[in-house]
């Protein structure tokens, strides 16, 4: 599965909060939602997620390996770190 597209929607007046993604994979299926939050050890992806009664995040969809998921944290900030 490869990344064919990512959009980023930068976000302003946010604290840790930096940017909306998303990604569209083999240009046939997309993901709205992840998020780009910076954190102590610099800026990481989250994906999209939805709040549980209990106050608890529960995420919308992820990838089910480690390879997929460092493919998508590269592939999103380097997009990121190109808008300037």
């Amino acid at each position: 599965m490869e990344i064919s597209e990512v959009k980023i929607r930068k976000v302003e007046g946010k604290d840790k909060f930096k940017a909306w993604v998303t990604i569209t994979f083999d240009d046939s299926f997309r993901i709205h939602g992840l998020k780009i939050i910076e954190g102590k050890n610099g800026p990481f992806v989250a994906m999209p997620s939805r709040k549980l009664p209990n106050g608890e995040f529960l995420d919308i969809a992820y990838p089910l390996n480690e390879e997929l998921r460092e493919k998508i944290q590269k592939r999103v900030l380097e997009e990121y770190n190109n808008e300037g």
